[in-house]
């Protein structure tokens, strides 16, 4: 009887760490869908990849999990450029990806050298 409650136990600890990785990620496709929007660039293959997993502390003084996913973005389709974001819970605490402003520049044009 006390290895059933212990395998229940031990089983409902999964679910939920499961159960918040997942929101996590759910939560990550957003603000990198919503970043991609905002530069105007694709967001490829609709989806975050999660590439670490590790404890801070909060800003409340608590310890926590931070998240960290990195994602694949487009400006024109045919390049392809990795982003990267982390989350405390559902906070964002870090990105590096596309801007409003970043985007490929002409070199020969305004804004870069022209090469002779």
């Amino acid at each position: 009887m006390p290895t059933l409650l212990l395998l229940m136990i031990v089983a409902a600890v999964a679910f939920a760490a499961w159960s918040a990785s997942r929101a996590a990620a759910e939560r990550a496709v957003q603000v990198g869908r919503g970043a991609c929007n905002a530069a105007g660039v694709q967001l490829l293959d609709q989806t975050v990849h999660a590439s670490g997993l590790r404890v801070r502390r909060r800003r409340d003084g608590w310890l926590g999990l931070e998240r960290s996913f990195r994602f694949e973005y487009s400006h024109d389709g045919a390049d392809r450029h990795v982003g990267r974001l982390v989350l405390q819970g559902d906070r964002l605490v870090a990105f590096i990806g596309p801007s409003r402003d970043a985007g490929p520049r002409d070199l020969d044009g305004p804004g870069g050298p022209a090469l002779t």
